[in-house]
């Protein structure tokens, strides 16, 4: 079987309701804080092929450096956005749940379902 691992902000209520499942669901996963592992470009990449999504499905539409990026009313490329999204994790939408090739945007939490089906 392979590895679990769930990209998390802690203090999340999502990313807590979701590893609070994993674990009553007896699911060895690992935890990877996401604002202090960062991110890398190719590993970003990596999980937006997975959960076949692009950078701009991932964004964060109300997070403060969202609105103070002027994202919505700047034209970014999708490659901009990446660049965005790893400079600036609170941009990142959580958790990203990862099992081998595939990876899902566990939102709501009760999205982690399509990993098991």
């Amino acid at each position: 079987m392979s590895k679990i691992t769930v990209y998390e902000k802690p203090t999340c209520t999502t990313c807590r309701k979701v590893a609070k499942a994993l674990t009553e669901n007896g699911v060895d996963f690992e935890k990877v804080n996401y604002y202090v592992e960062l991110f890398t470009k190719i590993k970003l990449q990596s999980l937006l092929k997975k959960m076949e999504m692009k950078p701009s499905e991932l964004l964060r539409k109300n997070e403060k450096a969202y609105k103070d990026l002027k994202v919505k009313e700047k034209n970014y490329s999708e490659e901009q956005i990446l660049n965005l999204l790893v400079k600036y994790p609170d941009l990142v939408q959580r958790p990203i749940i990862e099992k081998g090739n595939k990876a899902i945007l566990a939102r709501p939490a009760e999205k982690i379902l399509e990993l098991f089906s």
